[in-house]
This record gives structure tokens, C-alpha cells and sequence, in this order.
């Protein structure tokens, strides 16, 4: 966490050091410019209050002299007590401040409610600052009115916003299921997306960011009849298809609307006009030409093939919908459907008969039930305990199925018994062996996951893992049984339901992959599409080279229908078999008369197919189905595709992504985007995955309004929880928002999920840090309200520089202006969103306010109208820019307090917006001037951080020795802004020049060193009562500081190290830097101290 937002965690700033009264300097520091504090803060940090000295035993005024192991107990016994008095009081700590907190609330009066008294969709009513909603930062209150404005104003509009002479800026937005509101992950993809669409807008590119919501068919079809049993204790099948699908289009209406409200109170700056839908009509039509010209091309082909069955939501699915759980040797586990827990991680041994034989052949499975299906058994054709079996036959015991006896190198001889079970219609290992040796598939399983006739009158009906236990007791019962013995595996589980999988042979559409894959995976290769982070790329290459053909049909009601037609003929049985003829059509039409031509004059009627498109299929067409493809003379897909790029999870980097390339591609022969940026996965405070079952999923309209606790645990009531996950849920929140959610706004929750984002691993959300970056909302806003009201109702912004004329303290201001921008710029275009809002919260808190702002009121009180006119511009000038500079990230506050500017008529835009994004300024490059003030803004910090280490709270005597006639010209030059920025623990400053004589130093200072020529000084010597356990105290520091140098020197000169990255170099380099300064601090302070002695 960044140190300057550290200090915003607390509710009052901190000192910049605080090392024991002993010392130090808080010489750790480097030399170089510090976080810049003002006079204020100076003057709280000299005011700290004194630590409480640890109570100490009373000794008896006559009691003897004690002994010297006495003394060492006493020694002893008195270090317990100060430690347990300082821990006692620590211990008071957090009930104190919590006290504090509640008396503070108590005490502050509430604001009146704020009511938006502009029209919808009209130019908000600015309130003065005057208004108890506006004096403060009032997130609420700010951020009322300004988005049915932009709206209405079309300024999301690529037609409004921008120019495509300079480029068009495109970004498909990642839709969001149906299934609920929104969670943070949809907010950080919100915010990353929306600042770079307004980054380039407000640089004249034609932006387009298309808003949309997918159907998400398993997800939604599930949560619809979850809250249809839970309310009615009814299933689908109790409603009908078409009752079924209404309830789900009702579903769907209601959320929607719920995802796109959040959008916009997220600030999203979304093309409306566009948004779509992927059951819309057009995105239907391009999912059905999808499918029927693949089809054509022989890239959709149907076939019967093992799939992955949920039997709990009765559908295939893809792989990559599976979650692999593994497990350690015996488990239970809980299964959808079964009141006990079903028992994994055992192998168990049972034999075969050998027919005509008295011999029996012993194998192994993690599956019994799965027996019911075995059609063969293998065994390597090198191992000798086996040979004389192979091609004979196995009787099964239950079915009196024969079972060929096969050899292949397949099998290892090492686990089990050596010899496999076969079970092709079950197992995919199984399926290729059954396929090699042209074996029976025979599948044993009904699609709710009990057990149909295949598997013999004895076991029909049972559910799949009740049969488990009794083709155990029946084996047993027949003297076949042999054992079992724990077994580590991987159980795959559905994403969705968490059920167990099973592989059944289900008659499927499938997309032939191989071909697609090869072209999608060479755009990424040859750079024509860029992934990032590497890892994210470097995952998509391994999935593209492993890839296998992808089922595409789901059993479900609610999605795209597939456009396929199963013919069937007068008088034949319409049971579907592997010839089956089947016609596919863009529409049932177009189906009708393709069959007609074929099969005229035979009499036939046509069935669709009863199933849906996977999720993914129309998914995958989104980029161009939303600009208008099939249609490739649509103007938006002539002028916006491909798009620039695309913002996503890299969780679905191959589910979606992917599909995506590979689908456009084929269809359009262009790439769908050039670029791919994968955000990380955020987890809650503790780095656990958010889940609702967890409690920890938050509602982003939650940390922008604030709730309270009790609404939290209301909110888990009307979903589709379990009691038990209830209370589950209902703990955590209790312990991670113990008073609820204040209200932070969204320009913070944007800000704070942005400086989330650095491309590395996933996201810690800790609500605290969110809160924080609420108040730099406050702080931004009270320097506004400061600027303003120094600003004279007739002040004209001037378009003129005046460089002649500026201070040195406004070239400071504006070189470090100019820098921000800069730095800005080049992290967005690197996509370093995390250090794109530390330069711009380094600028606007640290160097505008802290700094500048500070050192302006005295020029504005007691300079010359040309001084306090050229601060005004200045002020001005700098608080624009920066307003401008974090519009992208912070939309709405920055848009209330620009709205307030004056400008110049002929510089007017509407809305900030549309204003010009600052831009590097060579005239701004007052690099000499800017050293020579941050020279002296060290030098205030040295003082401070001195006065603050050894509770100096006013009037202490300060120096800045100068060993140099240069350096004391600079230092001359700079003391009044140094006294200044000292505050009060200042009284007076004076300098040391390279003259002043050894005997005329002043004796008893504290030193901080500033740079080689110059270090600042501070007498202590009053506050010192043991000067002897003070050098002590610097010379055990010292010799940490040395090993810590030692340290980083060995690293840095480790052979090879100087190919880590850039970061780390510079990293690493400044930990050696940060000692070495310390080393100096310590060493001169010493020899000061060690002074006093004599």
C-alpha cells in the first residue's frame, strides 16, 4: 500500500517519522525529496503529545542496599513492568479511538437531506459552497445529475465526442449475465474500460464502448428455477417450456435493468444508443448465420461422443465449465441430491469370472457403479500374469455381458492390479480403448443420474452413487469382492451446481476446432493481437495447442435454439440413431424448403432440435455482431471494426477470448480487437474468492451509498441461499463490516479499484483503503473550494505563460504539473493503471496542496498584486489541469468542481469531458528552478522529521549548514519557503556557511543529511536526559544499518542479477541508497552527540 495512502487510513495524519524519542531523524529516509507536508500539518506533528511514561515499582526509603543478582531482578522485574504497562496501553488503543469515533459521530451534526433539484437529463444547478451538501466532499450530492445529462447531451456519442481523423478508440464491453446485479468485478472492469474510453475521448479520438448483457443460459435458466422451487416448489417441468421461458424473460427485464442502473452510477460512459442484448434479434440472426455457415463447411458436424453430464442442471457442458477438486486418499463429500456424503479416494478390487474357466481376472476402479457399463477388460501386452488371458472372455457377473480381453500398452502395469477395467461409454480413457478395440458402448445412466435398464433388473432405478455402495454388497454376496484402499484423485465438478460429473454418451453438435485454432493462435504469435499480462498470453498459447473439438449443444429452455432439424419421414420410427438426417436453416423456412428439394416427394415433417447453443457460441460473435455483422456494410462495422481492444478476466481468456479470435477470424478474416488486457480476479480482505454462499460478493451500489449492517444480512435473505450458507455469510459480514459500508461514492471506488490494478496477481479488497480515497475526494474538493474563493469575481484565466513573472515556487508547481502529465500519459498507454493514480494522487495531494497551496497564502496575503495576480493564474492553471488530468478516473467530482471554473469563452466546452486532456508542455521545464525548491523542501523535511522524533512542538532552533558557496547561495535563497514549510516547531532558522569555524557550530543537534554539501541541524540536546543510552540506542542502529548495506551490496553484485527487470533494479538499488543515507545520519549524529559528552 502506498505510504501516502497510508497516512489517509488514519483519521488524522501521522509524523512523517515516529522512531522512538531516542533518535532518529527517521534516517531511513533517502536523501532525496520527501512527501511534502504543509505548515499545518507541521505544527500537529511538533504538538504530538508525549508517550506516557510506564509506571515503576516504590521502593521502601529504609529498605538495605540491594545485592547484585537483587539488582538484576529488580532490573529484570521493572523491563516485565514497562512492557506490560506499554502493552496495556496499546491493548486500550482501538477501544479508545473506537469511542472516540462513535463520540465524534454523535457530537457532528447530520446534514440535511440532499435533494437533486434539476430536471432529468438537464445541465445540473450548481449548489454554492455554501450549502451544508457542498461545504465537504457529499458523494451523494456531487455525483446527482451529471450523467442523465451527459446521456441526454449524446456525449458517449462517437458522432459527439470525437473526430475518426485522429482515430477511433473501440471497446467492446464484456456483457454481464443476467443471473444478478452487478459485483466488483464488473466494477473494476467498469472503471479500467471507462477511463480509458474517456482518456481518448477527451484526446479527440471517435470513441465507441457498447453496452449489452448476455443471457448466460445455464447460469440464468439455474437461478430462475432455484427461485422458482424456493417461492413455488415448482421445476421447469412443472411450467412448460414456454410458461418456463416468459418467467425467465421477466427474470431477465428486472436485472438488466439493475446491471445497466449500476453501469451508469458507476459512471460508465457507454454508447446507449447501441446497446444490445444477445438475444436480441440481430445478435440473433448473426448467431443462427454463424451456425448454419459452419455447418456448410463442414465445421459443425453432430455426432454421439462422451460428454461432460451435470445431472443436477440436466446439461452437457464444455470442459472448461469443470472444476477439477482433488483429493487425498478417502474422502466424503457432499453431493446435490443424496442426504449423506458420498465416498471418493477409495480403489476398490473386485474379480471377474473367466468363461469356461474356474480362473477369475482382479481389477480396480474408483467407480463400482460404473461396472454396470463395462463392455471389455485391458491388460499391457508385457505383462506375463495376463497373457494366456488375452483374447479370451470375462463373464460379468450382473449382466452376463461378455467382456473381451484385450491387449494394449495403454495400460500400466503398476497401478491396480495391472489389469483395466473398460467402460467406453463412461469414461474417456475408456471411450479411446473402446474405440481401438471396437468394443460395445453401453451406457447405463438416465439423464437425472439414475441407473435405466442397461444396467440390469437388480440396479435399475438406483441413483448413481446409492448403487456405488450395493454393487459393492452384491459382489460381496457373490464372493467377488476383493477390497478397497485409499486413493488420491481428481473429481470434476460442475462450475455451476457442484455436482459430480459423468461422462455420458450424448448425440451432440459439435465445432470442429483444430483448423480455428491454429489461425487464432498465429494472430497471437506473430503479435497481431497482443495479450497481456504474459501469463494471461502465455496460458492462451498452452490452451490453443491443446485443443480439443468443442460440444456445443446444452439441454436448456432458456438460450438461442439450435437451427437444426431432424427429419422424419411417414411411417418410420422417429427414434433418433447415428443416420438420422437432419437439415439446418437460418429459419424453420429456409429449413422446409432445403428439405423439400432433397427429399421431394417423400412425406416428412421437421423437429428442431430441442436443445440450446452453448452460452459461448453466441458470446463469441459479440465484437461484430454488435457493430453490425452478418451485415458487412454496416457503417459502424466499415468504420469501428475491428475494435481497439478488449478488458476481461483472464478467467475466461479461453472460454470467451478465444472464441472471440477464432470466430471472427473465420467469419470476417480480421482479428476481432488488437489488443487484450486480462485484469486480475479481486478477492475479499482475507484473499478468498468471492462467493455468495461466502457473503464476501459486495454490491457496488453499496459502497457508493453505504449500507448498514443489518441491510447487508437482509440482502443474503432474498436470494437462493441455504439457511446454512446464510449464517455463514452472515458471520463474515459481521467481522469484515462490523458497522456496515459508509458511503465512499463511486469516483472513489473507481479510484480505488484502478490503484488495485497493476497487472500482477489477484486483488485483496479491503473496504478501509476504499474509505480512504474517499477523503482525497474531500481533499480535492476543499482545494477547489480554497482556489475558488481566492480567485476575484472578474479573474480571466490567461492563455500566456508569463514565465518572466512566475515564482520560484510556481515554476516548482508547474515543472511538477508538467511531470504528472507526463507520467500519466505514458502509464495509460502501458496500461499501468495502479501507477497512473499514484503520479496523479502524488500531484494533486502531496505537491499541489501540501506544498503549493500551502506556500500560497502568504503571497496571497501580504505579496504585491502582481505577485498575488501570477499565483492566481497559477493556482488556477494547476487546479484545471489537474481536474482534467484524473476526469478519467474520477468523473464525477472532477465535472461538479470544473463546472465551477471561470474560463474563456472561446475555450468553452460543454462538459470536462470534452475539454482537451493535458498534454506535456516544453515550457513548463523549470527543471534547475524546481531542484533548487526541492532542495529546500528536503531540507523542511529533514527539520520536521528531527523535530518530530524528538517531540519538539514549537519554537526549536534550527540550521541548514551549507559546506559549499554554491550550495549556501541555494540555501539563502530558499530559507524563507523552508521556515515556512517547518510550521511552528520552528522558531528560528538560520544558515552555516563554509566558513563558520568548528568552535562556532552549534553543539547538542540532532543531524539529517541532505546531500552531499548541505544537512540540516536541530538542537536536542534539552531533550536528552541519558546521552550514553542515546549513543546506544544509534549504535545499535548503526550496526543493523551496516548489515543491512552489506546485504543489499553482495545482492547487487551477484552475478546475473543484472538481468531482473527495470522495477526490481531500481528497487533494490534504493533500499542500498535509503541505508546508506541512514548509515551518515547515524554516524554525524553521533559524533554530535558523543560531543556532549565532554
Amino acid at each position: 500500500m502506498p505510504s501516502a495512502l497510508l497516512r489517509l487510513l488514519s483519521s488524522r495524519r501521522e509524523p512523517i517519522l515516529k522512531t522512538s524519542s531516542t533518535l532518529l531523524l527517521g534516517l531511513l529516509r533517502p536523501p532525496r525529496a520527501p512527501r511534502f507536508y504543509s505548515a499545518q500539518h507541521s505544527a500537529k506533528m511538533a504538538g504530538e503529545a508525549p508517550p506516557i511514561a510506564a509506571p515503576t515499582a516504590p521502593t521502601a526509603p529504609d529498605a538495605p542496599a540491594p545485592k547484585k543478582n537483587d539488582k538484576k531482578e529488580k532490573a529484570r522485574l521493572d523491563k516485565a513492568a514497562k512492557f506490560a504497562a506499554k502493552q496495556l496501553e496499546k491493548s486500550k488503543q482501538p477501544q479508545k479511538a473506537e469511542a472516540a469515533l462513535k463520540a465524534a459521530k454523535a457530537q457532528a451534526p447530520a446534514l440535511p437531506p440532499f435533494e437533486n433539484t434539476t430536471p432529468e437529463g438537464e445541465k445540473k444547478v450548481l449548489h454554492p459552497f455554501s450549502d451544508p451538501n457542498f461545504s465537504a466532499y457529499n458523494p451523494k450530492a456531487v455525483e446527482a445529475a451529471w450523467y442523465s445529462w451527459w446521456e441526454k447531451s449524446g456525449f458517449f456519442k462517437p458522432e459527439t465526442s470525437g473526430s475518426a481523423e485522429v482515430g477511433t478508440f473501440v471497446i467492446p464491453l464484456p456483457p454481464p449475465n443476467v443471473t444478478g446485479a452487478l459485483h466488483c468485478g464488473h466494477a473494476l472492469a467498469n472503471s479500467l474500460q471507462d477511463t480509458l474510453i474517456r482518456w481518448h475521448r477527451m484526446r479527440g479520438f471517435a470513441t465507441v464502448w457498447v453496452p449489452g448483457c448476455d443471457h448466460a443460459g445455464i447460469s440464468t435458466q439455474s437461478v430462475v428455477e432455484k427461485m422458482l422451487w424456493k417461492q413455488e416448489k415448482k421445476t421447469r417441468l412443472d411450467l412448460g417450456r414456454e410458461t418456463f421461458t416468459d418467467l425467465v424473460w421477466k427474470w431477465k427485464g428486472d436485472y438488466h435493468a439493475r446491471i445497466n442502473n449500476a453501469q451508469r452510477a458507476l459512471g460508465g460512459s457507454m454508447d446507449w444508443s447501441r446497446e444490445a442484448f444477445t438475444m436480441d434479434e440481430n445478435l440473433t440472426r448473426a448467431t443462427m448465420e454463424t451456425f448454419c455457415r459452419l455447418h456448410d463447411e463442414g465445421l459443425v458436424y453432430r455426432s454421439n461422443r462422451l460428454v461432460n453430464w451435470c445431472v443436477q442442471l440436466n446439461t452437457a457442458l464444455s470442459g472448461l465449465e469443470v472444476e477439477n477438486k482433488e483429493i487425498t486418499g478417502r474422502t466424503l463429500l457432499d453431493v446435490p441430491g443424496y442426504d449423506k456424503k458420498v465416498e471418493f479416494g477409495v480403489l476398490t478390487y473386485f474379480k471377474y469370472p473367466i468363461e469356461g474357466s474356474e480362473e477369475t481376472i482382479e481389477v480396480a476402479t474408483t467407480r463400482p457403479e460404473t461396472m454396470l457399463g463395462d463392455t471389455g477388460i485391458a491388460v499391457n501386452p508385457d505383462d506375463a500374469r495376463y497373457t494366456h488371458l488375452v483374447g479370451k472372455f470375462a463373464i460379468h457377473p450382473f449382466t452376463s455381458r461378455r467382456l473381451p480381453i484385450v491387449a494394449d500398452s495403454y495400460v500400466d502395469l503398476a497401478f491396480g492390479t495391472g489389469a483395466v477395467k473398460l467402460t467406453p461409454a463412461h469414461d474417456q480413457n475408456d471411450y479411446q480403448l473402446g474405440q481401438r478395440h471396437k468394443l460395445e458402448f453401453v451406457n447405463i445412466f438416465n439423464d437425472n443420474g439414475t441407473l435405466n435398464e442397461n444396467a440390469g433388473p437388480l440396479f435399475q432405478g438406483q441413483k448413481r452413487f446409492d448403487a456405488r455402495y450395493t454393487v459393492v454388497q452384491e459382489l460381496t454376496k457373490l464372493g467377488l469382492y476383493v477390497k478397497k484402499e485409499p486413493n488420491n484423485m481428481v473429481i470434476p465438478l460442475c462450475e455451476k451446481s457442484k455436482d459430480v460429473i459423468e461422462p455420458i454418451m450424448k448425440p451432440m453438435w459439435w465445432v470442429k476446432m483444430e483448423g480455428m485454432a491454429a489461425d487464432a493462435l498465429k494472430v497471437v504469435e506473430e503479435g497481431e493481437v497482443k495479450i497481456a499480462p504474459e501469463s494471461a498470453r502465455k496460458s492462451y498459447v498452452r490452451w490453443m495447442s491443446q485443443i480439443n473439438d468443442w460440444c456445443i449443444s446444452r439441454q436448456l429452455w432458456w438460450g438461442h435454439q439450435i437451427p437444426a432439424y431432424r427429419v422424419i419421414f411417414e411411417g418410420e420410427d422417429d427414434a433418433e440413431t447415428d443416420n438420422t438426417p437432419w437439415i439446418v436453416g437460418r429459419t424453420q423456412e429456409e429449413a422446409l424448403a432445403k428439405a423439400e428439394e432433397k427429399y421431394a416427394p417423400r412425406k416428412f415433417r421437421l423437429e428442431q432440435d430441442h436443445d440450446c447453443l452453448d452460452t459461448w457460441f453466441s458470446s463469441g460473435l459479440w465484437p461484430m455482431a454488435i457493430l453490425g455483422w452478418p451485415n458487412a456494410e454496416s457503417s459502424d462495422m466499415k468504420k469501428f471494426f475491428p475494435t481497439s481492444m478488449l478488458e476481461t478476466g483472464w478467467d475466461i481468456l479461453f472460454f470467451w477470448v478465444a472464441r472471440m479470435i477464432m470466430l471472427s477470424l473465420k467469419l470476417t478474416g480480421k482479428v476481432p480487437f488488437t489488443e487484450v488486457y486480462c485484469h486480475s480476479l479481486i478477492r475479499d480482505s482475507e484473499g478468498r474468492k468471492m462467493s455468495k454462499s461466502l457473503g464476501n460478493v459486495i454490491d457496488p451500489l453499496d459502497i457508493i451509498s453505504g449500507i448498514e449492517l443489518e441491510q447487508l444480512h437482509a440482502k443474503l435473505l432474498v436470494g437462493n441461499l441455504k439457511d446454512e450458507e446464510v449464517a455463514r455469510a452472515t458471520k463474515y459480514q459481521k467481522t469484515a463490516f462490523p458497522s456496515g459500508i459508509p458511503e465512499c461514492g463511486s469516483d472513489a471506488l473507481r479510484f480505488t479499484l484502478l490503484s488495485y490494478t497493476t497487472g500482477g496477481g489477484d486483488i485483496s479488497f479491503d473496504i478501509k483503503v476504499m474509505h480512504a480515497y474517499r477523503r482525497f475526494c474531500n481533499k480535492i474538493w476543499q482545494a477547489a473550494k480554497y482556489v475558488l474563493g481566492k480567485l476575484p469575481e472578474d479573474f480571466q484565466p490567461s492563455s500566456e505563460l508569463g514565465a518572466k513573472s512566475l515564482s520560484v515556487p510556481e515554476k516548482w508547481i508547474l515543472y511538477r504539473y508538467n511531470c504528472a502529465v507526463k507520467g500519466v500519459h505514458e502509464a495509460l498507454e502501458a496500461r499501468e493503471f495502479s501507477k497512473a493514480t499514484k503520479i496523479s494522487y502524488q500531484f494533486f495531494y502531496d505537491e499541489l496542496c501540501d506544498v503549493f497551496i500551502e506556500n500560497s497564502k502568504a503571497i496571497l496575503q501580504d505579496g504585491t498584486p502582481e505577485e498575488q495576480l501570477s499565483v492566481q493564474q497559477t493556482l488556477y492553471r494547476t487546479l484545471d489541469g489537474a481536474l482534467r488530468l484524473l476526469h478519467p478516473m474520477m468523473p464525477f467530482i472532477t465535472e461538479e468542481l470544473w463546472q465551477r471554473l471561470p474560463r474563456n469563452a472561446k475555450d468553452a466546452p460543454p462538459s470536462i469531458m470534452l475539454a482537451s486532456y493535458p498534454t506535456f508542455d516544453s515550457e513548463l521545464e523549470f527543471v534547475s528552478e524546481a531542484e533548487d525548491y526541492e532542495l529546500g523542501l528536503r531540507c523542511a523535511g529533514g527539520i520536521r522529521s528531527l523535530a518530530a522524533d524528538y517531540n519538539i512542538r514549537a519554537d526549536g532552533q534550527a540550521y541548514v549548514k551549507a559546506s559549499t558557496a554554491a550550495s549556501l547561495e541555494k540555501v539563502k535563497a530558499q530559507l524563507p519557503a523552508i521556515k515556512t514549510l517547518c510550521g511552528k516547531a520552528v522558531g528560528e532558522l538560520l544558515v552555516l556557511g563554509p566558513e563558520t569555524a568548528e568552535a562556532d557550530m552549534p553543539k547538542g543537534c540532532a543531524i539529517y543529511v541532505i546531500s552531499a554539501d548541505i544537512a540540516v541541524q536541530l538542537q536536542v540536546g534539552t531533550q536528552i536526559t541519558d546521552i550514553d543510552a542515546e549513543i546506544k540506542k544509534i549504535t545499535t542502529k548503526l550496526q543493523k544499518t551496516n548489515l543491512a548495506i552489506t546485504k543489499q551490496q553482495e545482492l547487487l553484485a551477484k552475478e546475473g542479477f543484472e538481468k531482473v527487470s527495470d522495477a526490481v533494479l531500481t528497487l533494490e538499488k534504493k533500499k542500498l541508497a535509503d541505508s546508506l543515507a541512514a548509515k551518515e545520519n547515524y554516524e554525524r549524529t553521533m559524533e554530535e552527540f558523543s560531543k556532549m559528552k565532554i
